[in-house]
Order: structure tokens, then C-alpha cells, then sequence
């Protein structure tokens, strides 16, 4: 937990408002009573209030410092339902599917978030994927100069200090796109280094990941994929205003492990020094980081969004309270300012 104590500390110095849509949820409210406790900033429940106020009594949870938002009976709908409508209206939307669905606890955040009455999202502990990322996606606009929305999981592995940055390792992309192409990869290369180096202040070295290392000539689409994704996004690194190294395609022991980089002749200032892993597919990315949280005792932080403008996060179903809590600090940490938060 080295990884997320420390950016604990750094939010205590500039507390944020993060909006839950699964408020109800018990999980929830036992990260939200941590995160205000600790004193990084104020949580903000979305639900039913008698409901969190029953879960709360019945668990011994204190809402001291925790808002509490029913939808139904915000002043804000009726002014969310009109922007969803202008935002929406040419996707066919009316003003009466509008005010329907800004009702919804995750459009609501959402329209929370966009507005800036909350500072980061943190969603998923009790909705689908497939039903919460819309919500995200359809009211927060993206980034400057980024096409492409992504999601980084971060793992923090508390016996592997060795590996990462203080045992944390990025990871990308673990949640969003099923088969990226190459444009699509190069996007997330910046992306998640641009996350990497916002919560750590340490240069990125973005390793993107192959079942081969260097192949010349390969005929396999999927290697291919991953040479070009790599040239793309060395052109899109000339133009960031911070450090990055950037090495593809690689197998992931030569991007780790220094040994093994050495070996295989990879020596671009990444391999056996990687922290930010860039996977070729869903498929590659969702199993990798299961079999490790799972065999080698880590901790799997997020899916962090990224490429969207606005800090949001989205938590596995199965996530504990602590998983939510640390994902919600690293919401927090990546709406702080860089330079307020690494001083």
C-alpha cells in the first residue's frame, strides 16, 4: 500500500469532492466515511437518503462530512435534464427522455461532474460496465488533442517494490476497448503516461507489449499492431510538456525484468525498467491483471478513466470498500493540480 499511502498524504493537503452514484451501496459508504475521516475532502452519496441513512445506522457509519443527493428532488434536474437535451438532442434524445434519464444516479454524477460540483466520479460497485461508462461518456467531453477514451489500472505490489514506480505498475487498457487499433494505442500510450507522471512525478517508460520482442518483418497483424502503435506514439510524444520513454513491441519479461531485456538486445531505455504497459486487447489486459492481483498478492486500483476531461473512475462490482477508498484517492490525487500535488 506504499503507492496509495502516499498520495493519501499529498490529497490531506488539498481535499476534493468526489460523487458516488451507488451511495446506497454499503461498500460505498464505508470508503466514503474513510475518505472523509482521513480528511481528504468530501464524499457525496447519490440515492435514496432514508436508505443510506438505514445502510449507515445498520453498519455504525457515521455521515458526518458526507453529502447525501436524491435525484428526485435535486433543484438541479430540471437544469441537467435541459443540458443533457441540448447536449443529446441531434442523437434523437427529446426533453422528456432528457429529465428520465439525468434522473438515473450515474447520468446524475455525471451532469455532476461536467458542471464541476464535484471534482472526480468514482462509479461501477453496483452497476455494469455496460451501463455506467455511457452515462460517462455521453455527458464528459474529451481531452484536448485526444481521440480516444481509455481506462489504466493500477497495480500496487507491496512485495515487488522493485517493479514500477514504488511498486506501482500502469496498466493499460484493462477496461474499455476490446481490440484497439494502432491510432487507438498511440492515444493511450499518452494517456496513461500523462496519468503515470501526474500522480508520481517520475518519468514514464511505456513498454508496449507483444508475444515477441523486435520481430522484423512480421506477417501477424496483432505484432504488426503494436510496431506501428509504437512509431505513432513517439511522433505524438514530441509534442508533451513532460518526460516519456517509449519501447514496442516487447514481451512483458523483457519490459520488466532486466535480465531478460538484456538477453534479447533491448536496450531503448524502457525494457527491464517499465512502468506503464501498454496490452494489445481486452482479452490480454483483463487476464493479466486478474492472475496478478490473484497469484502475487497485489492490489488492483481503478479502471482509472482516461483521454476524458474530468477525473472519474470506475470499480469492479466485486471491489472491497478498501478498493474503492484507494481508487477514490487516486480520483482525488488526479484532480489536484501536478504541481500542488507533488510539492
Amino acid at each position: 500500500m506504499r503507492f496509495i499511502n502516499k498520495l493519501t498524504q499529498q490529497l490531506q493537503r488539498h481535499p476534493k469532492r468526489i460523487v458516488f452514484p451507488d451511495g446506497m451501496d454499503h461498500r460505498v459508504l464505508q470508503a466514503a466515511r474513510q475518505f472523509a475521516t482521513k480528511r481528504l475532502g468530501a464524499p457525496i452519496l447519490i440515492g435514496e437518503r432514508q436508505k443510506i441513512k438505514e445502510t449507515a445506522f445498520r453498519l455504525d457509519i457515521s455521515l458526518e462530512g458526507i453529502r447525501l443527493i436524491n435525484p428526485l428532488r435535486s433543484e438541479e434536474l430540471d437544469g441537467f435534464a435541459d443540458q443533457y437535451y441540448q447536449k443529446r438532442k441531434d442523437k434523437g434524445v427529446t426533453e422528456e427522455m432528457a429529465l428520465k434519464t439525468v434522473q438515473k444516479p450515474n447520468y446524475f454524477a455525471s451532469m455532476m461532474l461536467a458542471n464541476s460540483q464535484a471534482d472526480g466520479l468514482v462509479f461501477g460497485a453496483g452497476t455494469p460496465a455496460s451501463e455506467a461508462l455511457p452515462s460517462l461518456f455521453r455527458t464528459i467531453p474529451m481531452r484536448e488533442n485526444v481521440q480516444t477514451a481509455s481506462s489504466v489500472l493500477i497495480l500496487d505490489l507491496e512485495e515487488k517494490q522493485e517493479f514500477g514506480i514504488d511498486g506501482g505498475l500502469f496498466l493499460s487498457d484493462c477496461a474499455v476497448l476490446p481490440d484497439p487499433n494502432a491510432e487507438q494505442l498511440a492515444d493511450m500510450v499518452i494517456s496513461s503516461a500523462s496519468l503515470a507522471y501526474h500522480l508520481t512525478g517520475e518519468t514514464p517508460r511505456v513498454a508496449l507489449l507483444s508475444y515477441s520482442t523486435h520481430s522484423v518483418g512480421s506477417s501477424d497483424p496483432s505484432v504488426s499492431k503494436m510496431a506501428v502503435a509504437t512509431q505513432l506514439a513517439l511522433e505524438k510524444s514530441a509534442h508533451l510538456d513532460f518526460p516519456i520513454k517509449i519501447e514496442g513491441e516487447i514481451q512483458a519479461d523483457v519490459a520488466l525484468d532486466k535480465y531478460a531485456a538484456k538477453q534479447k538486445a533491448a536496450e531503448g531505455g524502457v525494457a527491464g525498467q517499465a512502468n506503464v504497459l501498454i496490452f494489445p486487447n481486452l482479452h490480454a489486459s483483463n487476464i493479466a491483471a486478474k492472475m496478478v492481483t490473484l497469484l502475487a498478492g497485489g492490489y488492483g486500483y481503478g479502471q482509472i478513466m482516461t483521454g476524458i476531461s474530468k477525473p472519474a473512475a470506475q470499480v469492479s462490482r466485486g471491489a472491497s470498500a478498501h478498493d474503492i477508498f484507494a481508487t477514490t484517492v487516486i480520483v482525488g490525487a488526479q484532480a489536484t493540480d501536478r504541481e500542488l500535488l507533488l510539492t
